[in-house]
């Protein structure tokens, strides 16, 4: 019987994804490696310094530009091929790694992912599972197929006394519990 572990999603089937390893005896996290060539461009790039300069000089932002800051100030979502399956009362936390935003400039701008149990086959993406980044650095950050990008860590978790029960099954893919 199989309890936790890693597939490759159905659009990656033939495309030669490894599955997440740990690198070393004591690793608590499994490896994620890219499944696809990305460039996630500089924020200084992307019109940040125009909106700072805006904020900072003490100017109203106006419709347009919040509309304008909102659509190009986002984190850029890498394609990992993978889902995972664990029991119910598990969640598997992605982290950052430290080398991304030690040398390269990367950070993970919700601090960490959480992919539930129910994320796994959802009907939306089949519970693919994807890094959010933002690159922080003045150069674009070009990452290949087969870099690894993040980790994950399976870690079991506790309901409070008292939990109500729920019934609401997962209706999507990317963000779908929240509103």
């Amino acid at each position: 019987m199989r309890t936790r572990g890693f597939e490759v999603v159905t659009k990656y089937k033939d495309k030669n994804i490894n599955l997440p390893q740990r690198q070393t005896l004591a690793s608590a996290g499994y490896d994620f490696e890219a499944a696809e060539d990305i460039t996630i461009p500089s924020i200084w790039c992307l019109d940040f310094v125009r909106i700072y300069r805006l904020i900072r000089n003490g100017h109203e932002l106006n419709e347009l530009d919040l509309e304008r800051a909102e659509k190009i100030l986002k984190p850029i979502l890498v394609p990992t091929g993978i889902k995972a399956y664990m029991p119910e009362d598990e969640v598997l936390i992605l982290a950052n790694r430290s080398s991304n935003t030690f040398k390269r400039n990367t950070a993970l701008p919700n601090g960490i992912g959480v992919i539930d149990s129910d994320y796994y086959n959802n009907k939306n993406n089949e519970g693919e599972i994807y890094f959010q980044f933002i690159n922080y650095g003045v150069r674009p950050r070009k990452i290949k197929k087969g870099d690894r990008i993040g980790q994950g860590i399976f870690m079991k978790y506790l309901k409070a006394d008292d939990d109500q029960p729920v019934s609401q099954q997962r209706a999507g893919g990317f963000g779908s519990s929240g509103v």
